[in-house]
């Protein structure tokens, strides 16, 4: 079934599991899909939410159990399963962590991927990205699916979020440490997404993707590219260029939809989807027109977003953004903070967004994303003992579904 612009969403959050004592990940969603189902499987339908296995062994998705119109509940829907997988995870001293990356963890020696259905489409990745890395194996996020009925639609939603991709992890980024040191990058998450893989980067592109704004343009300027790169790998013929398309976004015309994949997990189900209902309500606005023509939205150079999207990466809500021509999208006639974009865009919106939502996208924009709330909160102590405190501090955040600060 085909949906309109808006119509409907889907929404994906992943977890990563750890052990309850040493902090470690535990490679065990398959013992958890086979404790709730009663035999294994890598895909649980719960009620409205579903549960699956990920890449690697440790990581664990919940996503909506198909396309969905109500967003207002949904944080509770989530924080249900959250609530109840915490219980069953109880069998295996283990709980669930939230924030895109484990601060501890060194990929190289922990990495299991899994082992069950599909392992040999990600023995195949491994073989040629070699997994064992933050990229692949410490990566944990939040996919927004926005559905569009035709070329029509899909040339306006394709503008709206090229443009707005460059300043999601202004709101979102929350993986500042890696192997117990502060990287350097506010959304380390996307810093490593950006080269892990370097090997065939037709894959990835600039992560911003491409101006096209057609499903026949589309196949030509990047599936084409991407499966020709791909072949001298894929002797089996077993991926497909759907899967393999690794930009921010991602076109799903399997589906009719576009696939936002910039955006880092965040600390509880309330704060996902206060961050969802902005990026959402920001592209109404910019499909709109009311800011900027299409016409005008579909000059911007993948170059251009990426400049901006390396910024904002790195420095997190505080990047300064000094491309004018950006900044006058936003009615913003000086440099300023990634921040103050996303302050304009939600009073620009917050008529739109029910009262449950503003106060907590009010939290993030007031507190700041959650690698600053962290940042803070360590006060530049990153032995391994406090960095545990905090993230186990974060651990209960997720199963009581409230903010971090």
């Amino acid at each position: 079934m085909s949906y309109r612009l808006f119509e409907v969403y889907g929404i994906e959050l992943e977890y990563m599991l750890v052990n309850s004592e040493t902090f470690k990940v535990n490679p065990a969603v398959d013992k958890l899909l086979t404790i709730k189902n009663g035999s294994l499987t890598s895909d649980v339908e719960n009620g409205k939410i579903e549960w699956s296995n990920e890449l690697v062994a440790h990581v664990v998705e919940l996503k909506t159990n198909g396309p969905t119109g109500d967003l207002e509940k949904l944080d509770e829907l989530f924080a249900e399963n959250v609530k109840e997988i915490n219980v069953l995870l109880k069998q295996l001293n283990s709980v669930l962590l939230p924030t895109a990356a484990h601060p501890l963890m060194h990929p190289e020696t922990e990495t299991v991927l899994w082992p069950h259905n599909y392992s040999k489409i990600y023995a195949l990745y491994n073989r040629i990205f070699d997994c064992r890395g933050h990229g692949w194996s410490n990566v944990q996020s939040m996919h927004i699916n926005l559905p569009f009925f035709d070329d029509v639609e899909f040339e306006k939603l394709h503008a709206a979020v090229r443009l707005l991709l460059p300043i999601i992890p202004a709101l979102s980024a929350s993986s500042p440490i890696f192997e117990g040191r502060f990287t350097g990058f506010m959304d380390s998450r996307m810093e490593v997404y950006k080269t892990n893989q370097k090997e065939i980067p037709q894959m990835s592109g600039k992560v911003i993707p491409e101006q096209v704004f057609n499903r026949n343009d589309y196949f030509e300027k990047i599936f084409e590219p991407i499966n020709k790169a791909i072949k001298p790998h894929d002797s089996e013929k077993i991926l497909d260029h759907h899967f393999l398309n690794s930009r921010g976004a991602i076109a799903r015309f399997d589906r009719n939809a576009i696939e936002i994949r910039v955006i880092d997990i965040q600390e509880c189900p309330k704060a996902d989807m206060a961050i969802a209902v902005l990026i959402i309500e920001s592209l109404k606005l910019l499909v709109s027109e009311e800011l900027i023509a299409l016409e005008d939205q579909k000059k911007w150079h993948e170059d251009q977003l990426f400049v901006i999207f390396n910024e904002v990466v790195k420095n997190g809500e505080n990047a300064i953004i000094d491309n004018s021509g950006f900044l006058d999208v936003f009615d913003i006639h000086e440099r300023c903070a990634a921040r103050e974009i996303w302050l304009k865009l939600y009073n620009r919106t917050r008529s739109k967004i029910s009262a449950k939502h503003r106060k907590n996208i009010e939290f993030i924009l007031e507190h700041g994303s959650l690698s600053s709330r962290i940042l803070n909160t360590l006060q530049e102590d990153f032995s391994e003992e406090n960095i545990k405190k905090i993230y186990n501090r974060m651990a209960e955040c997720l199963d009581n579904n409230q903010f971090f600060n």
